[in-house]
């Protein structure tokens, strides 16, 4: 008679099993974070981008642009103007030289290394792909405040966004996470809509922007 193999598992597997438990209930936060944080944004950038390299439009584009001009208006126009120069050389870049240096004064290699790669890469990787894809402004009317380069993706909305990823997480540990996980992402996303206001922008560059953002940091 053939022998009936023992399926019955043994402590050994119980404790396998319950340390495999343990670790996946003390890590799903991570797959949660890769998920939504870089597989996601990754796949919406994917479509955009074939769609712009494709020379498709997107039929959401024109309409918000059009609604955002709806909006104009003296003191508006002033305001917003004020804002899209916040989000560049008025206050983003000297503010990610000011991090940087900062926590290099502190000693803190590791956050400023983090720092400063994601400042520098993000804003290398935006001057790339636009050299890329090389989509032309919206020309829906004359801007108050126009741009030269190509559109895709917005240099305005990706480093906004990645600097309010490095700062959010910079000051996660610390007393300072919420307002700054306040107010950072509502500093991207004024700078972003400002764009889009004034034209400069397409909606669809500003969503390609933010992801492109959140993946790389």
């Amino acid at each position: 008679m053939s022998e009936v193999p023992d399926n019955r598992i043994g402590p050994a597997d119980q404790e396998e099993a319950a340390g495999v438990r343990h670790w996946l209930s003390r890590n799903a936060w991570r797959f949660l974070l890769l998920f939504a944080g870089v597989l996601v944004p990754l796949a919406v950038f994917v479509a955009l981008a074939d769609e712009v390299h494709a020379f498709e439009s997107f039929h959401f584009d024109a309409p918000l642009l059009m609604r955002m001009h709806g909006w104009h208006g003296p003191v508006l126009d002033q305001w917003v103007v004020v804002v899209t120069r916040l989000g560049y050389d008025w206050f983003l870049i000297p503010a990610d030289v000011v991090i940087v240096a900062a926590l290099l004064l502190r000693r803190h290699w590791r956050e400023a290394s983090f720092a400063a790669i994601a400042f520098v890469g993000s804003a290398l990787l935006n001057m790339g792909s636009k050299q890329f894809f090389q989509r032309d402004r919206p020309s829906l009317w004359e801007s108050i405040a126009p741009e030269s380069t190509y559109s895709f993706p917005s240099g305005h909305a990706m480093g906004s966004m990645t600097f309010a990823c490095v700062v959010v997480l910079l000051a996660w540990n610390t007393r300072w996470r919420v307002p700054v996980l306040i107010a950072a992402p509502a500093f991207a996303v004024l700078v972003s809509l400002s764009r889009i206001y004034l034209g400069v922008h397409y909606p669809s560059d500003i969503l390609a922007g933010w992801c492109a953002a959140l993946v790389w940091v």
